[in-house]
């Protein structure tokens, strides 16, 4: 397994772990959906930075740009499920959930992507 892929699934649990705690049983749907949603994101949006990383800085830009347009993507997705479906979605689970999985990849992006 891949670096990013292992600590999204690391953080999607201890973050879904701290959402049941803090939260309780409801939260855990969002924190698992929206962490491995961020997990999915982040792998792509690496994949796409590492094909300009070495390339002229037009080629690094778009990689960059593409990996910045998933993540707001994962976004609108947050509140699109809040907004369709709160009950199953709770807002501060669900945004929690996604951001608590996307920002620590998010930092530890450039050791991914060499």
């Amino acid at each position: 397994m891949s670096g990013p892929l292992l600590a999204g699934l690391g953080l999607t649990v201890l973050v879904t772990g701290m959402l049941r705690a803090a939260f309780g049983p409801a939260a855990v749907v969002p924190g698992l959906v929206f962490g491995l949603l961020a997990t999915v994101l982040q792998l792509l949006a690496v994949r796409a930075l590492r094909r300009g990383y070495h390339g002229s800085n037009t080629e690094f830009v778009k990689g960059f740009g593409i990996g910045m347009g998933l993540r707001f993507g994962g976004v609108v997705l947050v509140l699109l499920a809040v907004l369709l479906d709160r009950a199953s979605f709770p807002p501060l689970a669900t945004a929690f959930g996604y951001l608590g999985v996307v920002v620590p990849l998010l930092f530890l992006e450039v050791r991914f992507a060499r």
